[in-house]
């Protein structure tokens, strides 16, 4: 079983990481002339260290969704 550091750190680093992913996603997307931009806040964080790339795929998911 591992320790509550380790899930802690996993966690930080796939916030991080997911982070940085939707802000280069973002800069891509918007060079393409797309609007649909995920805005960086707590709770795209929070779901990016939770679920990971899913998760971020879920944000423009439910970003590409809600504007149709």
């Amino acid at each position: 079983m591992r320790s509550r550091t380790d899930l802690l750190i996993n966690f930080i680093m796939r916030a991080v990481l997911g982070t940085l992913a939707i802000y280069f996603i973002n800069m891509f997307l918007g060079s393409q002339g797309f609007s649909w931009h995920v805005g960086i806040g707590p709770l795209s964080i929070v779901v990016s260290g939770f679920l990971g790339l899913p998760g971020i795929g879920l944000l423009y998911g439910i970003n590409i969704c809600s504007m149709l």
